[in-house]
């Protein structure tokens, strides 16, 4: 038998219910992936975040229910909530070591974290493919691009909130997808939809504005924004372009601790 610490915690969130939930599972050595996709499968979160710590910092890793992938933001934010809490970190920065990305860094400055994240530049798509409009029920979009996800770029926030995808004709993509506009309120809203997985509409996407910062910052001419993901739940995020890196803000708190049986 052993035994497993298990933290639910909402990210981009000064208060439960908000953000995004994310659970973090600390280890002291990598179980088999098998395993780890099971535990994430039966959290059924939009992502479970695993951590082992090294000399260096720690080794993390990110399942959704279906498989690992290569990057999240606010599976990061909730693992750094996690170690500056509860683990008696002893610095304001954090060195996280990913599988598919390069090095990873959190800092704490009072309640707020701070991802630094590779920024993802996007390239134009000439001839979206018919089922990306179609499964959002758009005629038309004022861009659609693509990076590790496609981008949409629409006329407003209320066009961005009045969207309501279908799934099932977005699911032939093999993509998720991000819908965006410029904001009077904020610099630039977004929504972000992950068709297949057990949670359609990812409430705060940290990965997203890996691509959304490059692509407003330059549209703007701006280096600092300030954004926020008009899903049910919401979030906002303070964010900065730095050259090739991306600085992402927000809060998160604990919503849940216990413990993991696995026999």
């Amino acid at each position: 038998m052993q035994e497993i610490n298990f933290y639910l915690v909402d990210a981009f969130s000064n208060h439960s219910f908000g953000g995004n939930a994310a659970a973090v599972c600390p280890l002291t050595e990598w179980l088999p992936d098998e395993t780890l996709l099971k535990m994430a499968q039966q959290h059924n979160q939009s992502e479970t975040a695993f951590f082992v710590r090294t000399d260096e910092g720690y080794e993390l890793r990110w399942f959704t229910t279906l498989h690992e992938i290569n990057l999240c933001g606010h599976a990061t934010l909730a693992a750094s909530h996690v170690i500056f809490e509860y683990f008696d970190h002893p610095s304001s920065t954090i060195v996280f070591s990913p599988r598919f990305v390069g090095e990873l860094r959190v800092t704490r400055s009072g309640d707020w974290l701070t991802l630094d994240f590779p920024a993802w530049e996007t390239t134009v798509v000439e001839l979206p493919p018919a089922e990306l409009l179609a499964g959002l029920g758009l005629r038309d979009a004022q861009e659609v691009r693509v990076a590790r996800d496609y981008l949409v770029i629409l006329a407003d926030r209320q066009q961005v909130e009045s969207v309501r995808p279908d799934m099932q004709i977005l699911q032939h993509l093999e993509k998720m997808v991000c819908i965006s506009a410029a904001d009077e309120e904020y610099d630039f809203v977004s929504r972000f939809f992950c068709p297949g997985e057990s949670v359609a509409e990812d409430p705060v996407t940290g990965s997203a504005h890996s691509m959304l910062i490059p692509y407003w910052g330059e549209r703007l001419g701006k280096t600092k924004m300030l954004a926020r993901q008009v899903s049910a739940r919401g979030g906002d995020i303070r964010c900065e372009l730095k050259g090739a890196r991306v600085l992402m803000s927000g809060q998160a708190v604990t919503y849940l601790t216990g413990v993991i049986t696995l026999r």
